[in-house]
């Protein structure tokens, strides 16, 4: 089927137009895109299109770069289009944002395309990957560890809004990139260009092999090729499957995702534990995943073994457990939330009380009282008991103390020189500094945790250790039952 057929089928398989759309087409001079604006020029007329052309100077090969802007303008005037040029010097955001230059070169020319379609009103650009250039990303992603997503490949049609671009740019609502080459091979293209007597310009920085992607395409490819000659269509082919697997499990993970989120913040994601953990374990990876790329827009992949180590800390780690992500990421067990958030973000769970550092509050026994946040605190006095009860108690916010200890019972935060009784030490104290770390509770915890203390001595830190001194024995007279209420859900209506 010759080429233009074919790309007519798939433009119109995919949806990527529809009659009277402004098309910004980027054009970088070489093969592909020379042969893309070529194609979309002859199919403006049965599509009903207008093209914009677009071209970026990345201010890296000089004079060279300087005669591929000149060569596209008068390719596009040629064959009547308009033409956007623009220089980036791109190695300067490389440095300024620690990007790689590869990197760097990819989000500076989509968030210039971007702004060329909201300058003209387009909702569509059109970019010239092509079969090959999929190959290489799906092996490149491949090696890079990414999961379903990565191995998908490049899509046909992509919101440019799940593009990080940078920092502070964010392309348009409804704004798509679309890849009318997708499925075409290089091969193809450059016969296309020799019959139509194009002429593409020839960027010599395509051979340096230090850029990975390079690399692939003239080292470890032709490599594989050698052992299997049809590796890039298996590649190909491979994308197919996982794209299609994967649009399953995003809508699985979508369903999850809007029962289990409990609260979202720029900096913290906060999610029902249980509801979490009873999940199938690829709807809980890609739940990471996708966490951590909503904390952090700028990241590309997130490897196995930081996703595997959330999951193990998130499936079975207890109240204040943590797994480390990229970028500054942790994850965070909570009582009974789960929370992926940034290293440098204050969260505190919502799923237990927490005092402000510095903080005490009398307590009034028997009674109930209102604490930060909707919480409160009931105590209750009890002559009558079950000893294997109070020993088989679950509930971390729930405490059963020797009436007799618990007097002049107040909570407070940690001060400077506080000690705990341990069980099993003979009376000795030990600093709570200590157990706090024994326990590991997240540092940022510490300074906001409630402590029950008396006049005397610290009784409970609460959610986590009873002091010895009030333990209840089958000599204990009295009883003193302390249970954290959580805010009240208004009823609705």
């Amino acid at each position: 089927m010759p080429l233009l057929s074919s790309v007519r089928d798939y433009i119109t398989a995919q949806r990527m137009l529809r009659a009277g759309q402004i098309v910004v087409v980027g054009v970088s001079g070489g093969p592909d895109s020379l042969a893309l604006l070529h194609l979309l020029h002859r199919l403006t007329e049965p599509l009903a299109l207008r093209l914009h052309v677009a071209h970026l100077h990345h201010g890296i090969r000089g004079a060279e770069a300087d005669a591929d802007a000149e060569y596209v303008t008068q390719f596009a005037a040629h064959l009547g289009w308009p033409c956007t040029v623009e220089r980036v010097d791109v190695p300067a955001v490389a440095a300024r944002e620690k990007w790689a230059l590869e990197e760097a070169s990819r989000r500076v020319r989509y968030a210039f395309l971007s702004r060329v379609a909201q300058a003209e009103g387009s909702q569509v650009v059109a970019v010239a990957h092509n079969a090959d250039d999929q190959a290489e990303t799906v092996l490149m992603h491949f090696l890079r560890g990414a999961g379903p997503t990565g191995l998908r490949g490049m899509l046909p049609v992509t919101p440019l809004q799940d593009y990080r671009l940078l920092p502070g740019v964010m392309p348009p609502p409804g704004l798509r990139l679309i890849r009318p080459l997708l499925t075409t091979p290089r091969a193809e293209i450059t016969a296309y260009c020799r019959t139509h007597h194009l002429q593409p310009r020839f960027d010599r920085s395509n051979l340096d092999t230090t850029f990975f992607r390079n690399r692939l395409r003239h080292e470890v490819l032709p490599y594989l090729a050698a052992i299997n000659p049809r590796i890039s269509q298996r590649l190909r082919h491979l994308a197919e499957v996982v794209r299609a697997e994967a649009e399953v499990l995003e809508h699985l993970v979508d369903q999850a995702w809007s029962t289990l989120l409990q609260a979202a913040r720029d900096d913290a994601l906060t999610f029902d534990l249980a509801g979490w953990r009873a999940q199938p374990l690829a709807i809980r990876r890609a739940m990471v995943r996708r966490a951590a790329y909503h904390l952090r827009r700028t990241l590309r992949d997130v490897d196995f073994v930081h996703v595997e180590q959330a999951i193990r800390v998130a499936q079975h780690g207890r109240t204040g457990a943590q797994a480390t992500l990229p970028r500054r990421l942790l994850l965070t067990v909570g009582y009974r939330t789960l929370t992926l958030h940034t290293a440098d973000a204050r969260h505190l769970p919502p799923d237990r009380p927490w005092l402000e550092p510095g903080q005490r509050i009398r307590l009034a026994v028997p009674g109930i009282m209102p604490l930060p946040g909707g919480w409160r605190v009931q105590t209750e006095v009890r002559r009558s008991w079950e000893l294997d009860a109070i020993a088989h108690n679950d509930d971390p916010l729930s405490a059963w103390l020797d009436a007799h200890a618990a007097q002049d019972l107040a909570l407070r935060t940690r001060r400077p020189g506080d000690r705990i009784t341990l069980q099993g030490l003979g009376g000795a104290s030990t600093k709570l500094s200590d157990v706090l770390t024994n326990k590991k509770i997240p540092r940022a915890w510490r300074d906001f945790l409630p402590i029950l203390v008396s006049e005397r001595q610290i009784l409970w830190i609460v959610g986590y250790h009873l002091s010895e001194a009030a333990l209840v024995r089958p000599t204990t007279e009295r009883v003193l039952h302390l249970r954290f209420l959580p805010p009240e859900v208004p009823r609705a209506g």
